[in-house]
C-alpha cells in the first residue's frame, strides 16, 4: 500500500506556530509516527505553501499512490482549484485539520475541499493523521 501525505500552507511551521492551537510537534514527528505505526506502508510526504504546487501533487498522486491524507490548511476555506483537483481523483482522500476548525472563527467553518474527500477529521492534532491512515488502511476499524 502506498500513501501520500500532503500538507498545505504554513504547516511547515507546525511545532513553532501557535502551539496552543497546533501543538508542539512538527512534520518530522508526524512522519516518524506514521512510519513507525505502519512500517509496511510505502509513505511519501509533501508540503507546500503554494496552491499550484499542491494541485500538481494531487495530479501526480493519481497512478502513484493508493490513497491520500490531505491537510489543505487555510486553502480548504477558499480553493476551488484544489476542490476541482480532488474531484478528478479516483483514489480515496481523507482531509485532516490539526485544530477543530469548526469550533473556530466563522470563516473556517466553510470547507470547500472537504467535498472532494471520503472523510473529514479535525481537532485531533497529529493523531488525526493516524486516524486518517487507519481509515485508509483498516476500513473495518471504522475510523
Amino acid at each position: 500500500m502506498r500513501l501520500d501525505v500532503i500538507n498545505g500552507p504554513n504547516l511547515n511551521g507546525l511545532g513553532r506556530r501557535e502551539p496552543e492551537i497546533y501543538g508542539t510537534q512538527g512534520l518530522d514527528e508526524l512522519e516518524r509516527r506514521l512510519r513507525a505505526a505502519w512500517p509496511a506502508v510505502e509513505w511519501s510526504f509533501f508540503q507546500s505553501n503554494h496552491e499550484g504546487a499542491l494541485v500538481d501533487r494531487l495530479q501526480w498522486a493519481e497512478g502513484h499512490v493508493d490513497g491520500l491524507i490531505l491537510n489543505p490548511a487555510g486553502l480548504s476555506h477558499t480553493s476551488v482549484v484544489l476542490l476541482d483537483a480532488l474531484l478528478a481523483l479516483s483514489i480515496p482522500v481523507v482531509e485532516v485539520h490539526v485544530s477543530h476548525v469548526l469550533a473556530r472563527e466563522e470563516f473556517r467553518r466553510t470547507l470547500l475541499t472537504a467535498r472532494g474527500a471520503r472523510a473529514l477529521i479535525c481537532g485531533l492534532g497529529l493523531a488525526g493523521y493516524e486516524a486518517a491512515a487507519r481509515h485508509l488502511l483498516e476500513p473495518e476499524a471504522g475510523a
